[in-house]
C-alpha cells in the first residue's frame, strides 16, 4: 500500500511542480540522466543554473521542447502534396 502512495505522490509532483531537478526532469521525459546531461551540455534543451552548478528545468518549457519538430503523418504530407499540385495547375 505504501508503494502505491509513493507512486501517486511522485506522479502528482510531475503534474503540479513547475521547476524540476535533473533527476525529476529525466524521469519526467523518460530519458536517462546521462542523456539529459548531454542535451544540457550541447545547449539543446532549455535549463537554468541559478548557482552555477545544479541544473533546473521548467516543466512547461520541457513539454514545449518535447513537442517541437513535429513529424507530419503520411496523410498530412499527402494532403500538402495535393494542395501544392492544385496550386500549380
Amino acid at each position: 500500500m505504501r508503494e502505491v502512495a509513493d507512486l501517486i505522490t511522485a506522479n502528482t509532483i510531475f503534474t503540479t511542480k513547475a521547476v524540476l531537478t535533473s533527476d525529476e526532469a529525466a524521469q519526467y521525459m523518460g530519458i536517462s540522466k546521462s542523456y539529459l546531461y548531454k542535451l544540457t551540455m550541447r545547449g539543446e534543451i532549455p535549463h537554468y543554473k541559478p548557482m552555477g552548478k545544479m541544473c533546473y528545468f521548467n516543466r512547461a518549457e520541457l513539454e514545449e521542447w518535447l513537442q517541437s519538430n513535429r513529424v507530419a503523418t503520411a496523410a498530412e504530407i499527402a494532403d500538402r502534396a495535393n494542395q501544392y499540385c492544385m496550386k500549380r495547375k
